[in-house]
């Protein structure tokens, strides 16, 4: 296992170092020139401090020197400066950004593979009972509903008609005015806290599988899941540092709710129908039969045995999922007016900020690199008969 994950980290390396190098080129090779387009023509600039900027960026430099600087800087974490934004850092602009997205994503991420896990798997199990239908058909209605539309319908109803939500935007200005915190501080604790509540509460969910009796097993799966909660609680309300925080976290949360539930209503279905497949599939097994055979329960049948090997293709798509969350969906966040990496991607590539375009790409291929490397991992957690060879 040494050997493989070694072995695996040295491809990922050098994939990494072939993504960057052609998406570099490609950046580079776009039409037009941000030399003339930003510095040379701009009357604004005087010829003095044009000449700056320009060999600030190294913009006076061959092609392959400039490629050169790039990746020196780049793998000693220095993303250069936006073009567009000289002379911010691309390291500031992303780490603005990236909250933003990590929230919204992982959050609506989270939500809408635990509703169609569920769903899925008790579709599977119960196939042919009555319910099926209505839900395959409603699911598979909102999956291949047009997006766009449906967003606004649901910014229209709740957020404009009946008044319930926020129409848009990630916070209300009015209420932020002499906050003491930055938004981002306020993401950054949001996401903190609950990633680790959600944390302790697998973990306990996982350890109570081990218990083989139903009932304690059932009670320590609820008590870690309440214990979760009061602690959740807890800090929010019982710590000053979350006390003082919690008006502003409740505004970045009440406009979260929208656009979450708008992504699990869209998406859920897909992993409700990947589940279903997949479970059908595995309750044809061998193995199946032969724990229905020693007598087991059909409950212990179901999530011990059939629900876990069905997981495999689900944990599959749901890393990957994670690991390109940081791009963000454009649609999502043109729709929502919630300024994330998104935006940051549109924007930096039709403007030629070659910097921020490429650290924005970067970023997300090291996460799907990393997803297909725990997908290979987890595949041995999840299924016992998978080994690594050589």
């Amino acid at each position: 296992m040494t050997r493989y994950v070694v072995r695996r980290l040295a491809q990922m390396v050098l994939l990494f170092v072939v993504f960057l190098t052609v998406t570099w080129f490609l950046l580079y090779a776009l039409p037009g020139d941000i030399v003339k387009q930003k510095f040379a023509t701009n009357p604004n600039i005087p010829p003095e401090a044009r000449q700056v900027a320009i060999e600030r960026l190294g913009l006076d430099k061959p092609v392959l020197i400039q490629f050169r600087d790039y990746m020196i800087n780049f793998f000693q974490l220095d993303f250069g400066l936006s073009f567009n934004q000289y002379p911010r850092k691309v390291s500031d602009i992303i780490a603005e950004r990236l909250p933003r997205t990590i929230v919204l994503f992982l959050t609506a991420l989270v939500s809408y593979y635990y509703a169609g896990f569920l769903a899925g798997k008790y579709l599977a199990w119960r196939r042919g009972k009555r319910g099926e239908m209505a839900v395959t058909i409603g699911g598979v209605g909102l999956y291949t509903v047009f997006y766009p539309w449906f967003a606004l319908m649901a910014i229209w109803l709740f957020a404009a008609e009946l008044g319930w939500l926020p129409i848009s935007k990630f916070l209300n200005p009015d209420e932020w005015r002499n906050a003491p915190f930055t938004a981002n501080q306020v993401f950054i604790r949001l996401f903190v806290t609950v990633l680790a509540v959600s944390v302790f509460m697998a973990a306990v969910v996982l350890l109570a599988n081990r218990i083989r009796d139903h009932r304690p097993r059932t009670f320590a799966k609820i008590g870690g899941v309440a214990l979760g909660v009061v602690l959740f609680i807890w800090y929010w309300w019982g710590t000053a540092g979350g006390a003082l925080m919690r008006p502003y976290a409740g505004d970045i949360a009440e406009h979260l709710i929208l656009p979450v539930a708008v992504l699990t209503a869209v998406n859920f279905a897909g992993i409700m129908l990947l589940t279903r497949s997949s479970m059908l599939e595995t309750m044809r097994e061998d193995f199946i039969l032969t724990a229905r055979a020693k007598g087991l329960s059909e409950r212990a049948v179901r999530d011990r045995h059939a629900a876990r090997t069905a997981l495999l293709p689900v944990t599959t798509s749901l890393v990957l999922a994670v690991a390109t969350v940081i791009d963000g969906g454009i649609l999502t966040e043109t729709v929502f007016s919630w300024p994330g990496m998104g935006e940051v991607l549109v924007t930096s590539v039709s403007n030629e900020d070659i910097p921020l375009a490429l650290a924005s790409f970067s970023f997300i291929g090291i996460m799907a690199l990393v997803g297909h490397f725990l997908v290979d991992i987890l595949y041995g957690v999840l299924d016992p008969r998978i080994r690594v060879g050589g």
